[in-house]
């Protein structure tokens, strides 16, 4: 019988601002968390490690209790996270189709030229059958 993949939470505004650090970062104790957000959220100590917290219930980050310092990890690379938000996105609110993603993004904040490049560089990849 095939093992069924249980698929990980959709992480909250907050949840996701701690993903950025840990995936800029690495492996980092909730100070190290901490220090970076309060320049930007003001988040306080105990929200972040609150967050950590319930972070780790929902599989979002693994804790290494080996140290005084726990060290907290984001379970899944930024481009799997990034994926599964954007495949949630397309399903949700585009109805499946790519294109009116990709549309709607586009005419809502235009792209700068060099990432027009990119985008055509990704279009051509795509005709050809070449994955990207």
């Amino acid at each position: 019988m095939a093992e069924k993949r249980v698929s990980t939470p959709r992480p909250t505004d907050a949840e996701l601002a701690i993903l950025r650090v840990l995936w800029q970062r690495g492996p980092s104790t909730v100070r190290d968390v901490h220090q970076v957000l309060s320049r930007s959220h003001g988040s306080g100590y105990t929200t972040v490690l609150k967050t950590l917290q319930i972070m780790t219930e929902k599989r979002l980050v693994v804790r290494d209790e080996a140290q005084r310092a726990h060290i907290y990890a984001a379970r899944e690379s930024e481009r799997r996270t990034q994926r599964q938000l954007l495949g949630d996105l397309v399903d949700r609110a585009f109805g499946g189709s790519s294109a009116k993603l990709v549309l709607h993004a586009l005419s809502e904040r235009p792209a700068s030229e060099e990432e027009l490049r990119g985008i055509r560089a990704l279009l051509d990849q795509l005709e050809k059958g070449e994955a990207p």
